[in-house]
């Protein structure tokens, strides 16, 4: 009953079958390895890209730090939702790689409005020498509280950014998530509505630790070459991190296993919304449930051995008090593993 995140399970046999099949011989390190050429035409392919510029890191913040940095100057801001990834779980990594580029919340909760984000591009930019100057947007799909952008809601986001001639950067940690929940192509959900670059997830879907960076517009790449090696995220033995990847994208693992990660999450919500003391406070239609409990429920699922993420103490407290907690999905979760949970409730 492992729910606590969907970067805590294995990693599917394919791609250890892939890092196997990379792991024979000699090639060229530094990301000129011949599997690296495979996923660039594959990912190339999957986003009607052609002429995309396609990098690996190992981690999220990494790809979203050195992928804002690209896009932003020293003196400059990104708005992004109070809850964005790069806000609450980054240890300040977009401003260290930008060298002290600022933060720009809007206001609300974990999905921005159109109007909340020309509210906060319009508090910057108009003091001068004296304040930030406005850089970029970064948008989180699917966001930390579990939500899923809709595309009308993406392309307005994408168009008020473009009124101010800002670049849109997308933190697509559970890309894969998302594209399931809205069963369209990773085209539809990046560039076409106006994603200059985009962050292609995999470790919270299975792999062991790789992310692709893609810029639709290549004039970016040789920068951020140059910031991937000098930020230390250029790795010498990279095959290891292309054969991750390319593992991922044959036959459509990637869009399988986030497919799986989701329907167990729909499996879970379906026991969660007829239990009593139950409150779902997120829309699930993602691998992410968010719900409200009393204390007591809590520290009953916990003694039973359920292991998940609560906001706040729970073994000390009054055992009314509602608390909320978090259960997150990946591809492995046994069905088994989901109807004990739920035979607690």
């Amino acid at each position: 009953m492992f729910f606590a995140s969907d970067n805590s399970g294995p990693v599917p046999q394919a791609i250890l079958d892939t890092l196997a099949e990379a792991n024979t011989g000699y090639t060229l390190g530094y990301g000129a390895d011949t599997m690296m050429d495979e996923v660039r035409q594959r990912i190339r392919d999957l986003f009607e890209a052609p002429d995309a510029a396609v990098y690996l890191v190992a981690t999220g913040t990494a790809a979203n730090a050195l992928a804002l940095a690209t896009l932003v100057e020293p003196f400059d801001t990104v708005f992004c939702a109070p809850v964005a990834h790069i806000e609450e779980d980054e240890c300040n990594a977009p401003e260290f790689y930008t060298g002290g580029a600022k933060l720009t919340l809007t206001k609300g909760d974990d999905r921005m409005t159109a109007a909340e984000l020309k509210a906060a591009i319009a508090s910057q930019g108009n003091r001068g020498v004296h304040g930030p100057q406005r850089g970029a947007v970064s948008i989180t799909q699917v966001t930390e509280m579990g939500n899923v952008y809709s595309l009308s809601a993406l392309r307005v986001l994408c168009e008020t950014s473009k009124a101010y001639g800002l670049p849109v950067h997308l933190d697509g940690a559970r890309f894969a998530n998302a594209i399931a929940a809205l069963g369209c192509t990773p085209a539809e959900m990046t560039w076409k509505l106006g994603v200059d670059v985009a962050v292609f997830g995999g470790t919270k879907n299975g792999l062991m630790g790789v992310e692709a960076v893609v810029f639709f517009d290549p004039a970016k790449a040789w920068e951020f070459e140059l910031r991937r090696k000098r930020g230390g995220h250029l790795f010498s033995k990279h095959r290891y991190l292309s054969a991750q990847m390319a593992g991922y994208l044959r036959d459509d693992l990637w869009l399988e296993l986030a497919e799986k990660a989701n329907a167990n999450a729909a499996l879970l919500l379906n026991g969660l919304q007829s239990a009593a003391d139950i409150e779902i406070v997120n829309d699930v239609t993602a691998n992410m449930i968010f719900f409200n409990a009393p204390r007591r429920l809590h520290q009953h699922l916990k003694a039973n051995g359920a292991v998940y993420n609560a906001a706040a103490p729970i073994a000390d407290g009054p055992s009314d008090e509602v608390i909320r907690g978090r259960l997150v999905c990946d591809w492995s979760i046994p069905e088994a593993d989901i109807a004990q949970f739920l035979a607690l409730l």
